[in-house]
């Protein structure tokens, strides 16, 4: 926990002196609530919070098959060490500083500091709950108490849906200050609107051991109307600068630096290229092939040489490549090292990482002026996002199936004119159109092929919300924090690609609280291991529910 702990020592030459101007508590060059600028705290806030979204959006894409996830055991993976950042984050930088802001901006009148401050508030908190279960929060951030005991997941969710509604209310009230708004310049109409989102995926999670609850508020949320529409996309963009700070993606200047970076996912890469017999129009945005032919060498790809484990091949499960046409990745924890492939293997494309498109080139990527240059984006939460969960939310909760058909199929449209539509608007559009100029169908009609495959095949099918599990999870590409979710609440996709191991352990149902909370609390109290399940969560145990 941060502790704001102000203190200073005379200098020693004034060591002996009778008396000194300053007290001998206070730092002069400590910030203070009344040197503190309330401005540039919410830009550090927004930015901690950018971080702290991240981290465990690489962590859920990895446990999701959206990219590899290596070390053959959960346990190995997924230590007391590994989410300290997380936790760190959270309470010593996003919700101390909040805490620090909030005096400041009630005594200014600043409400729309307030509203976004809050916002981000329940967000962190509503993550927390969603990662590591019961937290600390009644008696966190309390510079007195160095051991604060943790509160039950529920109350901590409940305490962030009462945020929202703190939020909306500042959003709504004219107030002082103009705030730095890094998500949507100052409108705050659609901070209203992302509020309203961020209520119905709490309402949504809350269906599995309070549908009657979930059902009510999701309701009235549909009645008023008023949640992510097309163009109100909660993101987070970066730039192309390469002074210090690094304004690119992050993943950008981990691949096109030097060339490498990321394994991504042989079963998520089958899934859009393959499973279907088509491509996913969004394939070529998604990914950048550096070949276009799979590679023959087993000093490269060294499962080419195996036969996959045998309960890959009682499942019928893709193993080592996806196809033939050079999509080259990593099977679900795979450990392997690092072999001689960094300008081979496939690597981030123009969505949502600001790379290249996918124009059949195969070219290495080792030059950080290609693509965009890492102009790139977090699609923390998007309008397409929110007709998911209402296509969830009609199939589960309602049991109106058409109605969960026409949300899924709408939410699919948005989210490839989104992904298309950012990539057109970067330095690739050229490219880009020049491509397609030279197929045989146009991209929209491609589009509307995928939409009449998926919309018959949810008709015909036994297991709708698998179809629409599949096509949300196939539309959070970037997004792990939402997939993770998904994963736990639905067990949609089913029958995910299993580990290379026979038994990998626990599939982490939540996280064990950190090394860094653990040594440092008198009152924690580590968890049994990883299989605990967080409150809403009372799916089946194990790894039959999610693998």
């Amino acid at each position: 926990m941060k502790k704001l702990i102000y203190s200073l020592l005379c200098a020693a030459t004034m060591l002996f002196a009778t008396s000194c101007d300053l007290d001998l508590l206070d730092n002069p060059n400590a910030v203070t609530s009344s040197t503190a600028s309330p401005d540039f705290l919410l830009n550090r806030i927004q930015l901690d919070y950018k971080d702290f979204y991240q981290g465990i959006s690489n962590t859920g894409m990895s446990l999701t098959r959206i990219v590899n996830q290596g070390s053959a055991l959960y346990e190995n993976a997924y230590t007391v060490q590994s989410t300290n950042g997380w936790w760190s984050n959270s309470y010593s930088n996003i919700l101390a500083d909040i805490a620090f802001l909030e005096p400041l901006a009630v005594e200014g009148d600043l409400q729309k500091h307030l509203g976004i401050a809050k916002t981000i508030k329940a967000m962190v908190l509503f993550h927390l709950v969603d990662v590591y279960g019961d937290v600390p929060y009644s008696q966190a951030i309390d510079p007195a108490n160095f051991n604060p005991e943790v509160d039950p997941g529920q109350s901590v969710y409940e305490a962030a849906a009462t945020l929202l509604d703190e939020a909306k209310t500042h959003f709504a009230t004219a107030g002082s200050g103009s705030p730095n708004d890094y998500f949507y310049g100052r409108n705050y109409t659609k901070w209203t609107r992302l509020v309203n989102t961020l209520k119905l995926r709490y309402f949504l999670n809350l269906r599995l051991t309070q549908e009657g609850a979930a059902k009510a508020g999701i309701d009235a949320l549909k009645a008023e109307n008023n949640m992510l529409k097309v163009g109100d996309d909660f993101i987070f963009r970066f730039g192309t600068s390469t002074a210090n700070p690094d304004s690119r993606h992050g993943n950008f200047a981990g691949t096109y630096t030097s060339g490498g970076g990321t394994y991504h996912s042989t079963y998520y890469m089958w899934h859009m290229t393959e499973a279907k017999g088509f491509d996913d129009p969004r394939a070529r945005f998604y990914w950048y092939r550096q070949v276009l032919v799979n590679s023959t060498n087993v000093d490269e790809i060294e499962c080419i040489a195996q036969i996959a484990p045998p309960h890959y091949l009682a499942g019928g499960f893709v193993y080592c490549l996806p196809g033939e046409r050079g999509y080259w990745g990593r099977d679900h924890l795979d450990p392997d090292g690092v072999p001689p492939d960094g300008l081979k293997r496939t690597v981030w494309g123009i969505y949502p990482v600001g790379g290249r498109f996918d124009d059949d080139s195969a070219t290495p990527v080792n030059n950080p002026t290609l693509g965009a240059q890492g102009e790139g984006l977090y699609p923390i939460m998007l309008a397409a996002y929110v007709d998911f969960m209402l296509a969830e939310a009609a199939l589960e909760i309602d049991g109106d199936a058409a109605a969960a058909k026409d949300y899924m199929l709408s939410a699919i449209e948005k989210h490839m004119d989104y992904v298309t539509g950012f990539a057109l608007s970067t330095r690739e559009a050229g490219n880009i159109n020049s491509f397609f100029e030279s197929q045989d169908t146009s991209l929209e009609e491609d589009i509307e092929a995928y939409l009449g495959y998926v919309g018959a095949e949810f008709d015909n099918s036994s297991n709708k919300m698998y179809v629409i599990g599949r096509e949300y999870w196939l539309s959070l590409f970037g997004n792990g924090v939402e997939a993770y979710n998904l994963y736990k609440r639905t067990g949609e996709p089913g029958n995910m690609q299993p580990g290379l191991e026979a038994n990998p352990g626990n599939f982490p149902r939540s996280f064990l609280y950190p090394n860094n909370y653990m040594v440092t609390n008198t009152n924690a109290t580590q968890k049994s291991g990883l299989d605990v399940q967080v409150f809403w969560d009372n799916n089946p145990a194990g790894n039959s529910w999610v693998y």
